[in-house]
């Protein structure tokens, strides 16, 4: 169960980061009020996750599927960089991610 919390954290960190930019710095209201819910949302997931998950690991995986996740948004859907290279780090992370989760302790 508590992988599953850790990878709703790792949407909700996703989600905060989207609504951050609809915020424009700040300066628009109510994305900037969706920003803080989310990523509350999501440090509480996180921080439930690590009673069971490693530290180390939990974070790790936690930014490891927020930054592919919302880098991949960014390329597919926000005319973001496609370059080859970039995409060969996005999916180094993805892997890392993958690995982290296969070496550690199942909970």
């Amino acid at each position: 169960m508590s992988w599953w919390i850790l990878f709703g954290a790792s949407l909700f960190e996703i989600a905060w980061v989207l609504s951050m930019r609809s915020s424009e710095g700040f300066t628009r209201l109510w994305p900037s009020i969706l920003t803080v819910v989310l990523s509350a949302m999501s440090l509480l997931l996180l921080a439930i996750a690590m009673k069971k998950i490693p530290m180390g690991t939990a974070y790790a995986i936690w930014t490891g599927i927020g930054a592919a996740g919302i880098t991949t948004i960014g390329v597919l859907f926000l005319s973001e960089a496609k370059d080859p290279l970039r995409l060969v780090f996005i999916f180094t992370i993805v892997v890392s991610v993958i690995g982290l989760k296969l070496t550690s302790p199942s909970q």
